[in-house]
């Protein structure tokens, strides 16, 4: 579906964005690990989430959905079943490498894991190795691509130090130790904790050392099994993130984002736009800030002018999703904009550095790729024409936004991509237009 986004006059309104992608996805997955019935608030309805649904009901779950609420009816840590068909995890990455760190625990079991084109593109060898290093066995396409197969086996605790920044991989090694004598993963810079707060809420015993400098040590022991009454999904910032981008380019605009998640893990894109200068408020969580829970905050967004700014490796972790933004940003900046130490965003639904270079440069934009992030030299507008999503959603939420503060209007190619996070967009954007 091709989808045309002409220059917006201005946005104003308030709107409450979709629930949290990412704890939506860890809130399934943890309610299917309890054998108590778990009510899960403002879950996320999207194609993605959907994914981790029909993976846990395959495990033996039952999930009866309501107006508001879902009710998880889990089969405890220990006794997932077995499914008479592959799991298919869809477009969901972060499903396709939480959930084998519950599998490989389910001991004498296999479980077979595939997904989409893009899915098969997408290496799971870093969860392998941790995985396997506990005891487990993985068996993958050439070795670390999907499909695989996850062996559970009794597994044993070790301590992990993270070769990447990665909250994907440390959950999965956490939601293993949950079934070792004790595991620790060590992060070299944080990352986003929601696996962590959910965990607790749950009464595991788990533990996190550290600061934000220097990272963390987080620690989780062998648990009998999990208590989990409800959970309350917040916004999610990264599909807020579109809006308050739009926000700030687009010329006479006032938003307000109502009940978005702002723990600040997540929340290093509004970080990073308070560098730039962008009018931005919220009452967003102290940096290393940590609980059971997550903050939740409306957020102010006022258009106005921005500067360019730099953001290096120690960043990346705290706005990985929001970093495409960051260079449309940099469209508009005076001056120069930088992005370092993001070469996870070249395996993420597309190589995200080369389809967000050659995106916005065919859209007028002056900004170069290299090995680890992008340049960006902000010229104050972007022309317009059309720009491919090639299956990304953030690429076609990005195109969107572009296309509102563009001289000439964005036709976005493959606009379906956004429904992975984000279904509502076109209709929540035209209920903005002032």
């Amino acid at each position: 579906m091709n989808l045309r986004f002409a220059p917006a006059d201005s946005l104003r309104g308030e709107l409450r964005p979709p629930a949290d992608k990412s704890i939506s996805h860890r809130s399934a997955i943890i309610a299917a690990m309890v054998s108590e019935p778990v009510r899960i608030r403002n879950y996320l309805n999207a194609a993605d989430t959907r994914s981790t649904l029909s993976a846990i009901q395959q495990l033996g779950a039952i999930v009866e959905e309501r107006d508001d609420e879902l009710i998880v009816r889990g089969v405890g840590l220990r006794d997932a079943q077995i499914p008479t068909v592959r799991i298919d995890v869809g477009n969901a990455g972060t499903l396709m490498r939480l959930l084998p760190g519950w599998l490989a625990c389910q001991q004498g079991q296999s479980f077979k894991l595939d997904g989409d084109d893009s899915i098969r593109r997408r290496p799971i060898d870093r969860i392998a190795e941790p995985l396997e290093l506990m005891g487990a066995r993985i068996e993958a396409r050439e070795g670390r691509f999907p499909p695989f197969i996850v062996h559970g086996a009794p597994l044993a605790g070790i301590t992990y130090p993270l070769p990447v920044a990665s909250a994907q991989v440390k959950s999965c090694v956490l939601l293993a130790g949950l079934l070792s004598d004790e595991t620790t993963v060590v992060e070299p810079v944080p990352t986003r904790d929601h696996t962590e707060r959910l965990l607790l809420s749950a009464g595991a015993p788990l533990q996190r050392e550290g600061d934000p400098q220097t990272g963390y040590r987080i620690t989780v022991g062998n648990t009998d099994e999990l208590e989990l009454d409800h959970v309350d999904v917040p916004g999610d910032m990264s599909s807020a993130a579109f809006l308050i981008a739009a926000g700030v380019l687009v010329k006479g605009s006032r938003l307000v984002l109502q009940g978005v998640g702002v723990n600040w893990t997540r929340s290093g894109f509004l970080r990073i736009l308070e560098r730039m200068g962008a009018i931005v408020l919220c009452e967003a969580e102290p940096v290393g800030g940590f609980g059971a829970g997550e903050p939740v905050s409306d957020i102010d967004v006022s258009n106005g002018p921005i500067e360019g700014t730099s953001v290096d490796a120690d960043e990346v972790p705290l706005a990985i999703d929001e970093l495409p933004l960051v260079a449309l940003l940099g469209c508009f900046a005076e001056g120069q904009t930088v992005v370092r130490g993001a070469e996870e965003l070249r395996v993420k639904e597309s190589d995200r550095i080369e389809t967000v270079v050659s995106g916005l440069r065919g859209l007028g934009g002056e900004i170069e790729a290299t090995r680890d992030g992008f340049v960006v030299t902000g010229t104050g507008s972007l022309r317009g024409g059309r720009l491919a999503a090639q299956g990304d959603h953030r690429l076609a939420l990005l195109g969107a936004v572009a296309g509102l503060a563009s001289e000439e209007g964005v036709e976005v190619v493959g606009m379906e991509a956004a429904d992975i996070s984000y279904p509502t967009f076109a209709e929540d954007l035209k209920a903005l237009h002032g």
